[in-house]
């Protein structure tokens, strides 16, 4: 029997300029997310979309946790392997592309992770591991574009 996890959000608008939609120009791409018991996140749509640069928009969201997932599973499973890992930080890049219709999405993701590690690690293992990740990491059993990996390794 599989277990399932129920997760939460509520989005909220923010946007309204006082004419509602009225006009395309007239309004903002301003939204807020609110979870539960967290802080909440003020967001914008993306820049190139008439979006405010200084906020996070669902790209950067979704870039962000497709990184922060892989992160916290290599961490766990190179607890598991017995390879201590001192630093772990990570640039990703994601590539989208835009048809003539309007319509968007991603083609691709680049986790480019810089991983320190305790001096003596494997590193042939501490490579393997990444392969290992997307057997069980949700974010990217969920997302159907390719993620490749970059990892740099350094010792401490």
């Amino acid at each position: 029997m599989m277990k399932t996890h129920a997760y939460t959000s509520h989005v909220r608008w923010t946007g309204n300029t006082g004419q509602g939609t009225a006009s395309y120009t007239g309004y903002q791409r301003a939204w807020q997310i609110a979870v539960p018991g967290k802080p909440v996140i003020n967001c914008s749509n993306d820049p190139l979309l008439g979006g405010d640069p200084t906020l996070m928009n669902p790209e950067d969201l979704l870039l962000s946790a497709l990184s922060a997932c892989h992160m916290l599973w290599y961490l766990h499973l190179a607890s598991d392997a017995g390879i201590v890992v001192t630093a772990y930080e990570d640039t990703p890049e994601g590539t989208g592309e835009l048809e003539r219709s309007g319509a968007a999405r991603f083609i691709k993701a680049t986790l480019r992770p810089r991983i320190t590690l305790q001096e003596g690690a494997d590193l042939t293992e501490a490579h393997a591991i990444h392969h290992k990740i997307h057997e069980t990491c949700f974010i990217a059993r969920s997302v159907n574009f390719p993620v490749e990996i970059d990892a740099e390794f350094l010792t401490a």
